[in-house]
């Protein structure tokens, strides 16, 4: 993985698109000697949101689960105890 200051990064931003791109590198920006953000091959990102999605199917279900066992509460009852 390649850090590269930010300030560095605005001068030679083609040549990191094509390190990512071509290379498949990953490319870490920095502010102050921070990481502040990364370039990343499309496949990583494709990879990260297939990964979130699972993450959040999960939970739903669980969700579903759980409110299959103790039931749920309408929402006309829920803007009644809150007074909406």
């Amino acid at each position: 993985m390649t850090k590269v200051p930010v300030s560095e990064a605005r001068n030679d931003f083609s040549e990191i698109i094509n390190i990512v791109s071509y290379r498949g590198d990953r490319v870490v920006l920095q502010r102050r000697g921070k990481d502040v953000v990364a370039v990343v091959p499309i496949e990583d990102l494709e990879l990260l949101e297939a990964l979130e999605d699972k993450l959040d199917i999960d939970a739903a279900r669980k969700a579903l689960r759980e409110a299959g066992k103790k039931g749920t509460v309408s929402w006309n009852k829920i803007k009644e105890e809150l007074g909406i």
